[in-house]
């Protein structure tokens, strides 16, 4: 499924959310920034990613440079052991510069050493220094591409943390309403979905969104 700039307001509208609206240009530069400021970023775009993996459509996206990156996410977002590394996103044009590998892998599913020389990307290395990687394509996914795009020229690192739109045991969400409760229940700082931008400190908390640190405790 696919949803247009207007269901989506109209749910925001309904469940008092308070959000802002830019163009595409506007609000690609954006999210790179709040990327690179170090927020937590929820990514609703576009179709629903169909398969096993998060593909750009329906995405929690974070920097991968950051070594305390991964473990926020996991404990805070996710709500799984902090161990756990996610999977990166990299432009295809430069995958074979960051890691043991020479071919496309556009639906995360392959797995490859990340270069001794390019360890610069630790919330997305493994322990054994393997990474399962997505190579993304321009036309695959283009704002997603413009997104990174955008990273990269801030960073000069083409690589993204991208987990799926989801915490622990639940599927990747599906509906505008689905992010906004994952977002409003979890520590995100921002939710980007259609046209808008959420912040979480402007939002104002309801008792019906699921605290799920409580349903998914870590012991």
């Amino acid at each position: 499924p696919d949803y247009s700039d207007e269901e989506i307001c109209q749910m925001l509208d309904r469940c008092g959310a308070q959000y802002h609206r830019f163009d595409r240009t506007e609000l690609i530069q954006k999210t790179a920034r709040l990327i690179v400021d170090q927020n937590v970023v929820g990514w609703f775009q576009g179709r629903m990613d169909f398969g096993p993996r998060a593909l750009g459509g329906r995405s929690i996206l974070a920097d991968a440079r950051s070594p305390e990156m991964k473990d926020v996410v996991n404990l805070k977002i996710k709500f799984r052991e902090s161990f756990r590394p996610f999977a990166p996103t990299v432009l295809h044009d430069h995958v074979s510069d960051y890691f043991e590998l020479d071919r496309e892998s556009p639906y995360m599913l392959l797995v490859a050493q990340v270069k001794k020389n390019k360890r610069i990307i630790p919330a997305v290395t493994h322990v054994d220094g393997s990474a399962r990687i997505q190579t993304l394509k321009k036309g695959d996914h283009p704002m997603y591409y413009e997104l990174i795009e955008r990273y990269y020229e801030m960073t000069g690192v083409p690589v993204m943390v991208n987990p799926s739109f989801n915490v622990r045991g639940e599927p990747i969400v599906g509906s505008p309403y689905d992010a906004y409760q994952c977002f409003m229940g979890t520590h995100m700082d921002c939710l980007v979905i259609g046209s808008y931008i959420l912040y979480k400190k402007e939002q104002r908390y309801r008792k019906e969104f699921r605290d799920w640190h409580e349903t998914f405790p870590l012991d």
